[in-house]
């Protein structure tokens, strides 16, 4: 049974900031389990269906991938720059963070027409595969841009220090991701 003190030490962490903390961590470790079995799931199809993985990479532009690797980065560095800064000069950082994030955005959708008009249908599951975590990927980088601009809006330092670390979660999971997808 919960005690006064119990409380008390409850409604401290929460006034401190800790609550948040854990929730934020237990946040990132699950995204970062959920891409971790996408992508043991499409190393174990590139292994199962050779033939399939061939194809797929055939029709995969590393290029652009790379190039959404320098944008990953650089909004990644920006998001820091926030963190280290004062509350008063955050603002310009998050933006352009969530600016290259949205510039990641649109080379993803360049990226899936070419890939759509070659016909990357033809990989079968693995190509579905391919758009399933690249999708879910895409769409963290939605989301995440639009809760940058929101905390550049208004910003807070706890909230400056959150966004961040889901950014970075983020950005580890494209650094990750473009390796076993567009280079092996």
């Amino acid at each position: 049974m919960a005690t006064i003190d119990d409380v008390n030490i409850a409604v401290g962490k929460a006034q401190s900031g800790e609550a948040d903390s854990l929730l934020l961590w237990i946040l990132v470790w699950s995204e970062l389990a959920a891409f971790g079995a996408l992508l043991v799931a499409f190393m174990v199809m590139t292994m199962v269906d050779a033939e399939g993985a061939q194809f797929l990479r055939s029709h995969l532009h590393p290029g652009l991938a790379a190039l959404n690797t320098v944008l990953l980065v650089c909004s990644g560095w920006q998001a820091a720059l926030a963190v280290r800064r004062g509350e008063g000069a955050v603002r310009g950082p998050l933006v352009l963070a969530a600016l290259l994030g949205l510039a990641f955005v649109a080379v993803k959708a360049v990226e899936y027409t070419i890939e759509i008009r070659s016909g990357i249908g033809g990989a079968g599951r693995l190509s579905e595969l391919y758009f399933l975590i690249t999708g879910f990927h895409l769409l963290h980088i939605v989301f995440g841009a639009g809760i940058l601009l929101l905390v550049a809006w208004r910003p807070s330092r706890a909230n400056v220090v959150m966004i961040a670390t889901l950014w970075h979660a983020i950005d580890l999971v494209w650094l990750v991701m473009f390796p076993i997808v567009y280079l092996t």
